[in-house]
């Protein structure tokens, strides 16, 4: 994975010409990469929380799926990626529906919401999770608060809360 190339951005997300070589030292100051994550939704209201295999960093700590966009991707790409390549639920981009962007150090944090019909059957990466559950918002919500996240997620849920919870809860359209 230290092989992967993700586009520079400025702060609003534009990218600039650059591509940063994942795991390279020195990250550059004021510029971005595009992190992007789904909260996925089956039809009874339960959200797809996974457990980071044992050697990431934050392991074995909770998240929505989440990844990096690669050279040329775009977010709502990237976020399809991430969660088919981790879960095996496949969505289109068309399924997306952005909660909102969060800027980190080094990451433009776009989250997104994706309905799904049905219990999905999940195809988990072992290089990258090493368990999922289903569960109500309100626990992922807990999760957060309790530090049983990844530690990037508590400040991510503390800010999106209110508007994933809006999503999450909305109807299909």
């Amino acid at each position: 994975m230290d092989d992967e190339l993700w586009d520079l951005t400025d702060a609003a997300g534009a990218p600039i010409g650059r591509t940063h070589r994942r795991g390279d030292p020195a990250f550059p100051e004021g510029l971005f990469h595009i992190v992007a994550s789904v909260c996925v939704v089956r039809g009874d209201g339960l959200v797809l929380l996974t457990r980071r295999a044992q050697g990431k960093d934050w392991g074995l700590t909770w998240e929505f799926p989440a990844g990096s966009a690669l050279t040329g991707e775009t977010s709502e790409q990237a976020a399809v990626r991430e969660l088919h390549e981790e879960t095996g639920v496949q969505v289109r981009a068309a399924d997306l529906r952005l909660v909102g962007r969060l800027t980190e150090r080094t990451a433009l944090f776009d989250f997104y919401v994706a309905q799904v019909a049905g219990d999905p059957v999940l195809a988990l990466d072992p290089d990258e999770v090493c368990e999922s559950f289903w569960a109500p918002l309100a626990e992922a919500m807990r999760r957060g608060t309790a530090g049983e996240m990844a530690g990037p997620w508590t400040p991510r849920l503390a800010h999106f809360g209110d508007r994933l919870a809006e999503l999450v809860t909305a109807p299909r359209g």
